[in-house]
This record gives structure tokens, C-alpha cells and sequence, in this order.
């Protein structure tokens, strides 16, 4: 059950008007990381969860960016009022004046119509609260930017607010998904093939304009992985494993609070040993 309060979750003062710096605030109104997208993608998100807990996390945040879209909404009008009266605001957007009459559209900053292709929703828990973090992280930057591009006290002191809560977001969420107690890396039910999940594919060669050849860091010799060349280059070396190998569902690690496997195959085993191939061995 929705119920409107007919008062902001924080309250908005605009001292200068600025129709200009409106319409860059409607990409956190009807923009891909704005506030309705949140609002839609974690309550639809919450609709589908199984976990009676974790479906409370994303229809009280869900709910929350509803707030935060009332309040983005009311710096958006606040910023386009000139646009109702002056030739010369309006000029500056006439899509804004002309078919929006000045106000609020759920559109972005460029025009382009709100979509419900801007949600990412699987259905599964532990990927959608992933998704749900890095939402969080594009938020937080649009509003840093948005910070930047208005010297008015009031609007900056709304968006700061607006910013610090997707930051509290992403920390429940991160949460959320920690406490599901699966390993980092476990997604779904069947087990990634052993030994080429360890593999790092160098598929860069040669050097760079600044003579640099092949970089190393923490992403191709941490968290298991190890670095493997190329048959494309002569390169001595281990290669990447293209060796076939039948998916097992069952054998990744779960949680009960994962969503329930899709698919009719899901849990059937492979009786017939000439079907698939041994395991290998990890390298």
C-alpha cells in the first residue's frame, strides 16, 4: 500500500532560478540512473524476491526513491518557473516549455523518454542486488556532477542530501547481499568449469605509443586467476582451456535466501558417462 504525505522527505529552497541548470536536473528525474528507474527497478525487484527479509530492503528503499523523486521533482519546477513566462527561458529548452508547459516530464535531460529498458531485473537475488550496488555508485556520480554545474546554496544542500542516501543504499544493499553467506563469486547453481575459471586471457600483444608492453595487476593474478596466452601469437605458455565440459546444476553454492532455479533441466544429472566429459583438475 502506497499512502502520499503531502510534505517533502527533505525541503527544497531554490534562491536563484536557473532553466538551464533544470533541465541537466531532469536526468535524475526521467534519466537511466535516475530516481524513478531506481524506484521501479528495486520495488519490481521486491515483487519477485522469495526472501521475506530481503524483499523488505528493496520495497523500503524502493519506496524511499519515490521520495527522492518528489524532491528532484520540486528543484526541477523551482528551476523552470522562468520557462512559463520568459521568451528567453524558454527558448533555452523548447520542448521543456512548449509540450511540457515548464514542468516536469519523465524525460532526461536530452528529451529522450523514460524506459523500462533502463531496469535491470533477473529474478535472481544475488544478482540483482549487484546490480542494485552499481546503480547506487551512477547515482552518486550524477549528482556530484550536478553539484558542480550550480552555484545555488539551496540546490546544492538538496543534492547533497540526495547524493549521501545513495551511498547509504549501496551499503545495505552490499549487506544484504554479504549476509546471503555464498562465496564472492557464486552465482546461480551450476559450478563454473573448473581450472578455465582461473584462467586470464592476455589478448593484448605488442606495445603501446608510450613503449609499454603487457601490464600486470591485481586483475589477472588475483582471486585465483593466473595468466594464459594467446594461440593467436607465438608465445610459450599455458593456453586457455577450450576443452568441453557439461554444466553440473546442483554444484555451484547457495543460499537459502537465493531465488528458486529456473529451467525444466534444473537438477537432472547426466547418467550416461559418453555424454560428458571428466573433470579436470585445477591447475
Amino acid at each position: 500500500m502506497y499512502h502520499h504525505v503531502k510534505k517533502l522527505m527533505y525541503t527544497v529552497n531554490v534562491g536563484e532560478p536557473d532553466p538551464q541548470f533544470g533541465n541537466m536536473l531532469l536526468e535524475q528525474f526521467g534519466g537511466a540512473n535516475g530516481e524513478l528507474a531506481a524506484a521501479m527497478q528495486y520495488s519490481i525487484q521486491g515483487f519477485n524476491c522469495e526472501d521475506t527479509a530481503r524483499k523488505d530492503l528493496l520495497m523500503d528503499i524502493g519506496t524511499e526513491e519515490l521520495s527522492h523523486l518528489e524532491i528532484v521533482g520540486a528543484l526541477i519546477r523551482m528551476h523552470l518557473k522562468p520557462m512559463k513566462s520568459e521568451r528567453g527561458a524558454a527558448e533555452a529548452d523548447p520542448l521543456v516549455a512548449i509540450a511540457g508547459g515548464g514542468g516536469v516530464s519523465l524525460v532526461n535531460s536530452m528529451g529522450d523518454a523514460w524506459t523500462a529498458d533502463y531496469l535491470k531485473i533477473t529474478g535472481d537475488l544475488a544478482v540483482d542486488l549487484r546490480s542494485n550496488i552499481a546503480a547506487e555508485a551512477r547515482a552518486k556520480i550524477v549528482y556530484e556532477r550536478l553539484i558542480a554545474f550550480t552555484g545555488d546554496a539551496g540546490t546544492k544542500e538538496a543534492l547533497q542530501f540526495l547524493m549521501t542516501r545513495e551511498i547509504t543504499h549501496m551499503r545495505a544493499f552490499s549487506a544484504a547481499l554479504e549476509s546471503m553467506d555464498k562465496p564472492p563469486f557464486s552465482i546461480g547453481i551450476i559450478e563454473p568449469t573448473p581450472g578455465l575459471v582461473d584462467q586470464y586471457f592476455n589478448a593484448s600483444t605488442g606495445e603501446s605509443n608510450e613503449g609499454e608492453s603487457d601490464l600486470a595487476g591485481p586483475w589477472n593474478k588475483s582471486n585465483g586467476l593466473h595468466v594464459v596466452q594467446s594461440d593467436v601469437v607465438e608465445a610459450e605458455g599455458e593456453q586457455l582451456n577450450t576443452e568441453p565440459y557439461m554444466p553440473e546444476p546442483g554444484t555451484e553454492v547457495t543460499s537459502p535466501a537465493d531465488s528458486t532455479p529456473v529451467g525444466e533441466n534444473v537438477g537432472k544429472k547426466v547418467t550416461d558417462k559418453t555424454e560428458r566429459k571428466p573433470k579436470r583438475k585445477a591447475s
